[in-house]
């Protein structure tokens, strides 16, 4: 879009190939895409270069990072090495890394933890591509982190709009994090679902931008107050969580018309940028 960069994650219920469904994102508009880590990524990056889109980040798999804190952290280490060495072989700048899972057993951070994302974060440096962690639940291990590697410069920030307003209680992690905001998940739900403020992983709704209670307009400002003129990039998904169903109605789309919307919904928040940036 004029003047401002968007890109879409892929999918896995889009029922698309990566590669099918990067070429229709470049079709609906779209400049940049991000995926998931495998071993196709250098060829995903290949192809992306052949037509000309962004490979703008890789999303590190996240299934036991809690134990990067406590316990044996070798399985979960190794892949997020081994996807630093992919992204740096195969020239895309972001690796996303979430810095806890779960809800119930909540220890708080801890020295080795530390240690452990360093051991992440030294390599990635060295292999020339930036971290970018990402507001989740465990809200506490994402201040550790940020805090730990303030002093280097491939450490950063992913703000996920729908985790702050689910997970994080609608706390405005622009003004902690802002000044290192290095790449967005922008998407929305409807917030906390209980009454006395439990968080569930089914609140995480990811649903197009506006079709939610997230504030837009203030996203927007967020984003001018930060400075932040890279790529806008949207994690979205298909699929209603267990026993939920507002994302039900995009499944009566075709994937053509479901990424259509939401190159509608991108151009409506780049637009709210552009109108507030102007300011």
């Amino acid at each position: 879009m004029y003047k401002v960069k968007t890109g879409l994650g892929v999918m896995s219920d889009l029922g698309l190939s990566v590669k099918e469904q990067i070429a229709l994102f470049k079709k609906a508009g779209f400049d940049a895409f991000f995926t998931g880590y495998d071993a196709s990524v250098p060829e995903y990056k290949q192809y992306a270069d052949e037509i000309g889109m962004i490979y703008q980040s890789v999303h590190a798999p996240f299934g036991g990072i809690d134990t990067m804190w406590r316990g044996n952290p070798d399985k979960i280490l190794n892949t997020l090495l081994d996807c630093a060495r992919a992204c740096g072989q195969s020239g895309v700048p972001i690796m996303i890394v979430h810095t806890y899972i779960g809800f119930e057993e909540n220890p708080g951070p801890c020295e080795n933890g530390i240690e452990n994302f360093r051991k992440v974060v030294e390599l990635a440096r060295e292999c020339g591509v930036k971290v970018a962690f990402e507001n989740t639940e465990g809200e506490e291990y994402l201040a550790a982190l940020m805090e730990a590697f303030k002093g280097y410069d491939n450490v950063g920030f992913c703000w996920d709009t729908g985790h702050e307003l689910c997970y994080n209680r609608s706390k405005d992690l622009t003004a902690l994090y802002g000044d290192r905001l290095i790449a967005t998940h922008l998407n929305d739900n409807l917030g906390i679902s209980d009454y006395n403020g439990k968080t569930f992983w089914t609140d995480d709704l990811h649903l197009l931008p506006f079709d939610g209670v997230n504030d837009w307009e203030s996203i927007a400002k967020r984003l001018c107050k930060c400075g932040f003129d890279d790529i806008l990039t949207f994690e979205l998904t298909r699929t209603s969580k267990p026993g939920r169903h507002e994302n039900d109605k995009y499944k009566k789309l075709s994937a053509e018309e479901y990424v259509a919307e939401v190159y509608a919904r991108a151009c409506r928040l780049a637009t709210l940028k552009i109108k507030y940036s102007e300011k």
